[in-house]
Protein backbone atom coordinates (compact mmCIF):
# COMPACT_ATOMS: atom_id res chain seq x y z
CA UNK A 1 0.00 0.00 0.00
CA UNK A 2 1.37 3.40 -1.08
CA UNK A 3 -0.12 6.46 0.60
CA UNK A 4 -0.10 10.25 0.47
CA UNK A 5 -0.16 11.88 3.87
CA UNK A 6 -0.48 15.55 4.77
CA UNK A 7 -1.62 17.86 7.55
CA UNK A 8 -2.69 21.48 7.54
CA UNK A 9 -2.49 21.62 11.33
CA UNK A 10 0.48 23.15 13.09
CA UNK A 11 -0.78 22.76 16.65
CA UNK A 12 -2.19 19.77 18.54
CA UNK A 13 -3.59 19.04 22.00
CA UNK A 14 -4.47 15.34 22.04
CA UNK A 15 -3.75 11.93 23.56
CA UNK A 16 -2.37 8.77 21.94
CA UNK A 17 -2.20 5.30 23.53
CA UNK A 18 0.82 3.28 22.41
CA UNK A 19 1.08 -0.48 23.04
CA UNK A 20 3.93 -2.17 24.87
CA UNK A 21 7.57 -1.94 23.88
CA UNK A 22 8.62 -4.49 21.28
CA UNK A 23 12.00 -4.81 23.01
CA UNK A 24 10.49 -5.49 26.44
CA UNK A 25 7.72 -7.68 25.01
CA UNK A 26 10.10 -10.03 23.20
CA UNK A 27 12.30 -10.37 26.28
CA UNK A 28 9.24 -11.07 28.42
CA UNK A 29 7.91 -13.66 25.94
CA UNK A 30 11.17 -15.60 26.03
CA UNK A 31 11.20 -15.53 29.82
CA UNK A 32 7.59 -16.75 29.92
CA UNK A 33 8.56 -19.65 27.63
CA UNK A 34 11.31 -20.60 30.08
CA UNK A 35 9.11 -19.98 33.15
CA UNK A 36 5.46 -20.77 32.25
CA UNK A 37 4.05 -19.43 35.54
CA UNK A 38 4.78 -15.87 34.35
CA UNK A 39 2.04 -13.66 32.87
CA UNK A 40 2.50 -10.53 30.73
CA UNK A 41 0.45 -7.31 30.64
CA UNK A 42 0.47 -4.63 27.88
CA UNK A 43 2.15 -6.91 25.35
CA UNK A 44 3.14 -5.30 22.04
CA UNK A 45 0.83 -5.98 19.08
CA UNK A 46 3.72 -5.59 16.64
CA UNK A 47 4.49 -8.15 13.92
CA UNK A 48 7.82 -8.88 15.60
CA UNK A 49 6.18 -9.82 18.90
CA UNK A 50 3.50 -11.92 17.15
CA UNK A 51 6.26 -13.79 15.28
CA UNK A 52 8.22 -14.24 18.50
CA UNK A 53 5.22 -15.61 20.38
CA UNK A 54 4.34 -18.08 17.59
CA UNK A 55 7.94 -19.19 17.21
CA UNK A 56 8.23 -20.04 20.89
CA UNK A 57 5.26 -22.42 20.56
CA UNK A 58 7.02 -24.64 17.99
CA UNK A 59 8.91 -27.68 19.28
CA UNK A 60 10.19 -29.21 16.04
CA UNK A 61 10.20 -28.11 12.39
CA UNK A 62 10.75 -24.75 10.70
CA UNK A 63 10.39 -21.37 12.39
CA UNK A 64 10.17 -18.41 9.98
CA UNK A 65 10.72 -15.05 11.70
CA UNK A 66 10.26 -13.02 8.48
CA UNK A 67 11.93 -9.61 9.09
CA UNK A 68 12.15 -9.91 12.90
CA UNK A 69 15.82 -9.58 13.79
CA UNK A 70 15.21 -9.63 17.55
CA UNK A 71 13.24 -12.87 17.23
CA UNK A 72 16.05 -14.41 15.13
CA UNK A 73 18.66 -13.68 17.82
CA UNK A 74 16.51 -14.54 20.84
CA UNK A 75 15.12 -17.77 19.35
CA UNK A 76 18.61 -18.93 18.35
CA UNK A 77 19.57 -18.88 22.01
CA UNK A 78 16.24 -20.26 23.23
CA UNK A 79 16.17 -23.35 20.99
CA UNK A 80 19.86 -24.05 21.72
CA UNK A 81 19.05 -24.66 25.40
CA UNK A 82 15.76 -26.55 24.84
CA UNK A 83 16.53 -30.28 25.07
CA UNK A 84 14.63 -32.47 22.60
CA UNK A 85 13.82 -29.77 20.06
CA UNK A 86 15.18 -29.62 16.51
CA UNK A 87 14.45 -26.43 14.61
CA UNK A 88 15.40 -24.83 11.31
CA UNK A 89 15.34 -21.09 12.01
CA UNK A 90 14.93 -18.90 8.93
CA UNK A 91 13.45 -15.60 7.76
CA UNK A 92 12.98 -13.20 4.86
CA UNK A 93 15.57 -12.74 2.08
CA UNK A 94 16.99 -9.75 3.99
CA UNK A 95 17.17 -11.87 7.16
CA UNK A 96 19.31 -14.44 5.35
CA UNK A 97 21.74 -11.59 4.60
CA UNK A 98 22.02 -10.47 8.24
CA UNK A 99 24.92 -12.08 10.13
CA UNK A 100 24.26 -14.50 12.99
CA UNK A 101 27.74 -16.07 13.31
CA UNK A 102 28.82 -14.06 16.37
CA UNK A 103 25.91 -15.43 18.41
CA UNK A 104 26.21 -18.94 16.96
CA UNK A 105 29.93 -19.07 17.81
CA UNK A 106 29.22 -17.88 21.37
CA UNK A 107 26.56 -20.57 21.85
CA UNK A 108 28.92 -23.18 20.40
CA UNK A 109 31.52 -22.08 22.97
CA UNK A 110 28.93 -23.14 25.54
CA UNK A 111 28.35 -26.48 23.79
CA UNK A 112 25.31 -25.73 21.60
CA UNK A 113 24.62 -27.86 18.49
CA UNK A 114 24.04 -25.40 15.61
CA UNK A 115 24.82 -25.75 11.90
CA UNK A 116 24.27 -23.62 8.78
CA UNK A 117 21.79 -24.83 6.17
CA UNK A 118 23.15 -22.65 3.34
CA UNK A 119 25.73 -19.88 3.80
CA UNK A 120 28.32 -19.93 6.59
CA UNK A 121 27.51 -17.25 9.16
CA UNK A 122 23.93 -16.55 8.01
CA UNK A 123 20.44 -17.99 8.45
CA UNK A 124 18.86 -20.42 7.91
CA UNK A 125 20.37 -22.41 10.76
CA UNK A 126 19.60 -25.85 12.21
CA UNK A 127 19.48 -26.01 16.01
CA UNK A 128 19.37 -29.24 18.03
CA UNK A 129 18.44 -28.29 21.57
CA UNK A 130 20.37 -29.77 24.49
CA UNK A 131 21.20 -29.12 28.12
CA UNK A 132 24.17 -26.78 28.33
CA UNK A 133 26.46 -27.03 31.36
CA UNK A 134 29.35 -24.81 30.25
CA UNK A 135 29.00 -21.32 31.74
CA UNK A 136 31.81 -19.12 30.42
CA UNK A 137 31.79 -17.27 27.11
CA UNK A 138 33.53 -14.24 25.55
CA UNK A 139 32.01 -11.84 22.99
CA UNK A 140 33.17 -8.69 21.22
CA UNK A 141 31.69 -5.75 23.14
CA UNK A 142 30.86 -3.54 20.12
CA UNK A 143 28.28 -5.88 18.60
CA UNK A 144 24.49 -5.51 18.62
CA UNK A 145 23.18 -5.74 22.18
CA UNK A 146 20.63 -8.30 20.93
CA UNK A 147 23.39 -10.95 20.74
CA UNK A 148 24.32 -10.21 24.34
CA UNK A 149 20.71 -10.08 25.55
CA UNK A 150 19.93 -13.39 23.83
CA UNK A 151 22.59 -15.10 25.95
CA UNK A 152 21.57 -13.29 29.14
CA UNK A 153 17.90 -14.21 28.78
CA UNK A 154 18.57 -17.96 28.65
CA UNK A 155 21.32 -17.79 31.30
CA UNK A 156 19.05 -18.33 34.37
CA UNK A 157 17.79 -21.60 32.84
CA UNK A 158 21.35 -23.00 32.59
CA UNK A 159 22.25 -25.24 35.54
CA UNK A 160 25.49 -23.31 36.14
CA UNK A 161 24.32 -19.84 35.06
CA UNK A 162 26.57 -17.72 32.84
CA UNK A 163 29.72 -15.62 33.06
CA UNK A 164 29.87 -13.39 29.97
CA UNK A 165 33.05 -11.41 29.23
CA UNK A 166 32.80 -8.52 26.74
CA UNK A 167 35.95 -7.59 24.85
CA UNK A 168 36.31 -3.85 24.07
CA UNK A 169 33.93 -0.87 24.34
CA UNK A 170 30.34 -1.95 24.98
CA UNK A 171 27.55 -0.90 22.57
CA UNK A 172 23.94 -0.19 23.64
CA UNK A 173 24.45 -0.54 27.40
CA UNK A 174 20.81 0.52 28.18
CA UNK A 175 19.44 -2.53 26.34
CA UNK A 176 21.77 -4.82 28.29
CA UNK A 177 20.62 -3.19 31.53
CA UNK A 178 16.99 -3.60 30.44
CA UNK A 179 17.54 -7.33 30.08
CA UNK A 180 19.29 -7.60 33.44
CA UNK A 181 16.55 -5.56 35.16
CA UNK A 182 13.88 -7.93 33.83
CA UNK A 183 15.86 -10.90 35.12
CA UNK A 184 16.19 -9.22 38.51
CA UNK A 185 12.39 -8.72 38.60
CA UNK A 186 12.14 -12.51 38.57
CA UNK A 187 14.59 -12.85 41.43
CA UNK A 188 17.63 -13.74 39.30
CA UNK A 189 20.96 -12.68 40.82
CA UNK A 190 23.01 -10.67 38.31
CA UNK A 191 26.18 -8.59 38.36
CA UNK A 192 27.49 -6.21 35.67
CA UNK A 193 30.92 -4.95 36.64
CA UNK A 194 33.44 -3.60 34.14
CA UNK A 195 33.22 -5.86 31.08
CA UNK A 196 31.98 -8.96 32.89
CA UNK A 197 28.32 -9.90 33.35
CA UNK A 198 27.37 -12.73 35.70
CA UNK A 199 23.90 -14.32 35.77
CA UNK A 200 23.10 -16.97 38.37
CA UNK A 201 20.93 -20.00 37.69
CA UNK A 202 17.27 -19.79 38.74
CA UNK A 203 15.89 -23.17 39.67
CA UNK A 204 12.21 -22.51 40.37
CA UNK A 205 9.61 -20.90 38.10
CA UNK A 206 8.54 -17.52 39.51
CA UNK A 207 4.79 -16.76 39.68
CA UNK A 208 4.28 -13.09 38.84
CA UNK A 209 3.14 -10.63 36.20
CA UNK A 210 5.52 -8.69 33.97
CA UNK A 211 4.08 -5.30 32.95
CA UNK A 212 5.49 -4.04 29.64
CA UNK A 213 6.07 -0.29 29.35
CA UNK A 214 4.89 1.40 26.14
CA UNK A 215 7.46 1.73 23.38
CA UNK A 216 9.81 4.74 23.50
CA UNK A 217 10.92 4.16 19.91
CA UNK A 218 7.29 4.65 18.86
CA UNK A 219 7.15 7.81 20.98
CA UNK A 220 10.04 9.24 18.94
CA UNK A 221 7.75 9.98 15.98
CA UNK A 222 5.54 12.14 18.22
CA UNK A 223 8.59 13.96 19.52
CA UNK A 224 9.34 14.74 15.87
CA UNK A 225 5.78 15.90 15.22
CA UNK A 226 5.81 18.21 18.25
CA UNK A 227 9.23 19.56 17.23
CA UNK A 228 7.85 20.49 13.79
CA UNK A 229 4.76 22.19 15.26
CA UNK A 230 4.13 25.65 16.68
CA UNK A 231 4.78 26.62 20.27
CA UNK A 232 1.97 25.50 22.55
CA UNK A 233 1.51 22.08 20.93
CA UNK A 234 1.01 19.38 23.57
CA UNK A 235 0.64 15.65 22.98
CA UNK A 236 -0.07 13.16 25.75
CA UNK A 237 1.22 9.59 25.30
CA UNK A 238 0.50 6.58 27.51
CA UNK A 239 1.78 4.48 29.28
CA UNK A 240 5.34 5.42 30.24
CA UNK A 241 7.70 5.29 33.21
CA UNK A 242 9.87 8.21 34.28
CA UNK A 243 12.69 5.82 35.19
CA UNK A 244 12.43 3.72 32.04
CA UNK A 245 14.54 0.66 31.24
CA UNK A 246 14.43 1.51 27.53
CA UNK A 247 17.47 3.15 25.95
CA UNK A 248 15.34 5.31 23.67
CA UNK A 249 13.96 7.15 26.70
CA UNK A 250 16.99 9.41 26.13
CA UNK A 251 14.57 11.21 23.77
CA UNK A 252 13.57 13.29 26.80
CA UNK A 253 16.99 14.94 26.86
CA UNK A 254 17.68 14.96 23.13
CA UNK A 255 14.48 16.77 22.12
CA UNK A 256 15.07 19.59 24.57
CA UNK A 257 17.42 20.84 21.84
CA UNK A 258 14.39 20.87 19.51
CA UNK A 259 12.36 22.96 21.98
CA UNK A 260 10.30 19.97 23.22
CA UNK A 261 9.80 19.54 26.97
CA UNK A 262 8.88 16.13 28.48
CA UNK A 263 6.85 15.83 31.68
CA UNK A 264 4.94 13.07 33.46
CA UNK A 265 1.41 13.05 34.83
CA UNK A 266 0.98 9.61 36.36
CA UNK A 267 1.91 7.18 33.58
CA UNK A 268 1.18 9.76 30.85
CA UNK A 269 4.13 11.31 29.03
CA UNK A 270 3.30 14.89 27.99
CA UNK A 271 5.29 16.48 25.14
CA UNK A 272 5.08 20.28 24.89
CA UNK A 273 6.64 22.60 22.30
CA UNK A 274 8.05 25.45 24.38
CA UNK A 275 10.24 27.38 21.97
CA UNK A 276 11.38 27.75 18.38
CA UNK A 277 14.72 26.36 17.31
CA UNK A 278 17.32 28.70 15.82
CA UNK A 279 18.30 27.95 12.23
CA UNK A 280 21.92 28.11 13.41
CA UNK A 281 21.40 25.10 15.69
CA UNK A 282 23.61 22.07 15.05
CA UNK A 283 22.51 18.83 16.75
CA UNK A 284 25.61 16.85 17.77
CA UNK A 285 24.84 13.38 19.15
CA UNK A 286 26.58 10.09 19.83
CA UNK A 287 23.77 7.54 19.43
CA UNK A 288 25.80 4.45 20.32
CA UNK A 289 23.29 3.63 23.08
CA UNK A 290 20.14 4.52 21.09
CA UNK A 291 20.75 3.94 17.36
CA UNK A 292 17.10 3.17 16.55
CA UNK A 293 16.11 6.85 16.89
CA UNK A 294 18.73 8.11 14.41
CA UNK A 295 16.29 8.18 11.49
CA UNK A 296 13.72 10.17 13.46
CA UNK A 297 16.31 12.71 14.60
CA UNK A 298 17.79 13.19 11.13
CA UNK A 299 14.33 13.79 9.63
CA UNK A 300 13.40 16.17 12.46
CA UNK A 301 16.52 18.22 11.71
CA UNK A 302 15.76 18.25 8.00
CA UNK A 303 12.15 19.34 8.63
CA UNK A 304 13.37 22.22 10.80
CA UNK A 305 16.10 23.21 8.34
CA UNK A 306 18.87 22.69 10.89
CA UNK A 307 22.13 20.74 10.72
CA UNK A 308 23.10 17.60 12.58
CA UNK A 309 26.17 15.47 13.15
CA UNK A 310 25.26 11.96 14.33
CA UNK A 311 27.77 9.28 15.31
CA UNK A 312 27.71 5.83 16.92
CA UNK A 313 25.60 4.43 14.08
CA UNK A 314 27.63 1.36 13.07
CA UNK A 315 24.84 -1.11 13.92
CA UNK A 316 22.47 0.57 11.42
CA UNK A 317 24.29 -1.10 8.52
CA UNK A 318 22.82 -4.53 9.40
CA UNK A 319 19.23 -3.61 10.32
CA UNK A 320 16.13 -4.28 8.17
CA UNK A 321 18.05 -2.33 5.53
CA UNK A 322 21.31 -0.36 5.52
CA UNK A 323 19.61 2.53 7.31
CA UNK A 324 22.42 5.02 6.70
CA UNK A 325 22.37 4.56 2.93
CA UNK A 326 18.56 4.55 2.96
CA UNK A 327 18.50 7.89 4.83
CA UNK A 328 21.03 9.35 2.44
CA UNK A 329 18.95 8.29 -0.58
CA UNK A 330 15.53 9.39 0.69
CA UNK A 331 16.57 12.68 2.33
CA UNK A 332 18.57 13.38 -0.81
CA UNK A 333 15.39 13.03 -2.89
CA UNK A 334 13.83 15.75 -0.74
CA UNK A 335 16.74 18.10 -1.37
CA UNK A 336 18.93 17.45 1.67
CA UNK A 337 22.68 17.90 1.61
CA UNK A 338 23.68 14.74 3.45
CA UNK A 339 26.69 12.47 3.72
CA UNK A 340 27.21 9.19 5.59
CA UNK A 341 30.06 6.86 6.51
CA UNK A 342 29.78 3.38 7.97
CA UNK A 343 28.99 4.90 11.40
CA UNK A 344 28.19 8.62 11.01
CA UNK A 345 25.65 10.93 9.37
CA UNK A 346 26.16 14.60 8.53
CA UNK A 347 23.25 16.83 7.45
CA UNK A 348 23.70 20.44 6.36
CA UNK A 349 21.22 23.18 7.27
CA UNK A 350 18.74 24.12 4.57
CA UNK A 351 15.17 25.32 4.08
CA UNK A 352 13.90 24.10 0.69
CA UNK A 353 12.01 20.79 0.70
CA UNK A 354 10.93 19.21 -2.58
CA UNK A 355 7.21 18.48 -2.74
CA UNK A 356 5.29 15.32 -3.67
CA UNK A 357 8.35 13.08 -3.29
CA UNK A 358 7.75 9.35 -2.84
CA UNK A 359 9.75 7.89 0.05
CA UNK A 360 10.87 4.28 -0.36
CA UNK A 361 10.79 2.29 2.88
CA UNK A 362 13.13 -0.65 2.12
CA UNK A 363 11.07 -3.15 4.16
CA UNK A 364 11.96 -0.97 7.17
CA UNK A 365 9.20 0.19 9.53
CA UNK A 366 11.33 3.04 10.87
CA UNK A 367 11.84 4.57 7.43
CA UNK A 368 8.07 4.93 7.00
CA UNK A 369 7.41 6.39 10.44
CA UNK A 370 10.47 8.64 10.63
CA UNK A 371 9.51 10.45 7.42
CA UNK A 372 5.78 10.77 8.23
CA UNK A 373 6.11 13.95 10.36
CA UNK A 374 7.27 15.83 7.24
CA UNK A 375 3.59 15.78 6.23
CA UNK A 376 3.36 18.86 8.49
CA UNK A 377 5.55 20.66 5.95
CA UNK A 378 4.06 19.39 2.69
CA UNK A 379 2.20 16.35 1.29
CA UNK A 380 4.53 13.37 1.28
CA UNK A 381 4.16 9.96 -0.37
CA UNK A 382 5.17 6.81 1.54
CA UNK A 383 5.65 3.61 -0.45
CA UNK A 384 4.79 0.24 1.17
CA UNK A 385 3.32 2.10 4.14
CA UNK A 386 1.99 -1.08 5.77
CA UNK A 387 5.58 -1.95 6.77
CA UNK A 388 4.84 -0.08 10.04
CA UNK A 389 3.08 -3.23 11.31
CA UNK A 390 6.50 -4.63 12.21
CA UNK A 391 6.56 -2.51 15.37
CA UNK A 392 3.52 -0.16 15.42
CA UNK A 393 0.49 -1.49 13.47
CA UNK A 394 -1.78 1.41 14.55
CA UNK A 395 0.60 4.18 13.46
CA UNK A 396 -1.36 5.53 10.49
CA UNK A 397 -4.67 5.24 12.35
CA UNK A 398 -3.20 7.22 15.23
CA UNK A 399 -1.92 9.95 12.88
CA UNK A 400 -5.39 10.23 11.34
CA UNK A 401 -6.78 10.65 14.86
CA UNK A 402 -4.49 13.70 15.18
CA UNK A 403 -5.97 15.22 12.03
CA UNK A 404 -3.49 14.02 9.41
CA UNK A 405 -5.11 13.18 6.07
CA UNK A 406 -4.17 9.79 4.59
CA UNK A 407 -5.00 8.81 1.01
CA UNK A 408 -4.24 5.41 -0.48
CA UNK A 409 -2.70 5.62 -3.93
Amino acid sequence: MNIRIQSNQTKFKQQITITGSKSESNRSLLLRALYPDLTIANLSNSDDSVVMEKGLEIQNGTVDVHHAGTAMRFLTAYFSVKPGSEIILTGSKRMTERPIEILVDALKQLGADISYEKNQGYPPIRIKGKQITENKVTLAANISSQYISALLLVAPSLPNGLILKLDGKITSVPYIRMTLALLEELGVQTNFEGNTITVESLGTSPKQQLVVESDWSSASYYYSIVALCEQGTALRLSSYKQNSLQGDSVLQEIYKEFGVESSFEGHDLVLTKLKKVSKDTVINLDLTNAPDIAQTIAVSCFGLGIACELSGLHTLKIKETDRLEALKAELGKLGAQISVTDKTLSLQAGSAIKKEVAIDTYDDHRMAMAFAPLALRMPILINDAEVVSKSYPDFWKDLVSLGFQKEEL
